[in-house]
């Protein structure tokens, strides 16, 4: 009986997608950038869904674009990223989240909340007076996790114009 207990356990362990090995979550800088983390980023950023435009990354990094981006690697590969703009207006210091993103295979193991908790921790570093953040409706899973983060719906309607 042991041995069929421990052949589960083992086929469990084996079928999942666990990430094992070394994890990190940290802030990207433009000088860790290579070749690979682009790709592994830009491939990652498609799973958002859609044909959403890329920008470069470099340009993304650029000192006097206020971006702070959060990505975690496992194992050398990039598994989720989420960003954060800051910015002054007369109303406050302020952060907008965006681009958060989880690989499929990893979802669920609580990166994202991680990856969240990471730009809340750099928000207050910032001293900001609010962080805002839009997801779509179809989204359960995020939703939950930023309700469960303290984010409350605003009663708000967000507008967009495509300028190209």
């Amino acid at each position: 009986m042991l041995d069929r207990l421990i052949g589960s356990v083992l086929v469990v362990l084996l079928s999942s997608n666990f990430v094992t090995g070394k994890m990190k979550i940290e802030i990207l800088k433009i000088h860790d950038l290579n070749p690979n983390r682009e790709t592994q980023i830009s491939n990652l950023f498609k799973q958002l869904g859609g044909e959403k435009a890329q920008t470069n990354l470099k340009e993304v990094l650029e000192e006097e674009n206020s971006i702070t981006l959060a990505y975690c690697e496992a194992n050398n590969v990039v598994i989720g990223i989420a960003s954060m703009c800051t910015y002054k207006v007369k109303s406050g210091k302020k952060g907008w989240i965006e681009d958060v993103v989880v690989d499929e295979k990893y979802r669920g193991e609580g990166i994202g909340r991680r990856l969240m908790e990471k730009l809340l921790e750099e928000g207050k570093k910032k001293n900001l007076t609010e962080i805002l953040l839009f997801t779509e409706d179809h989204r359960i899973a995020a939703i939950q996790l930023y309700s469960d983060l303290g984010f409350q719906l605003k009663e708000s309607r967000i507008y967009t114009l495509k300028i190209q």
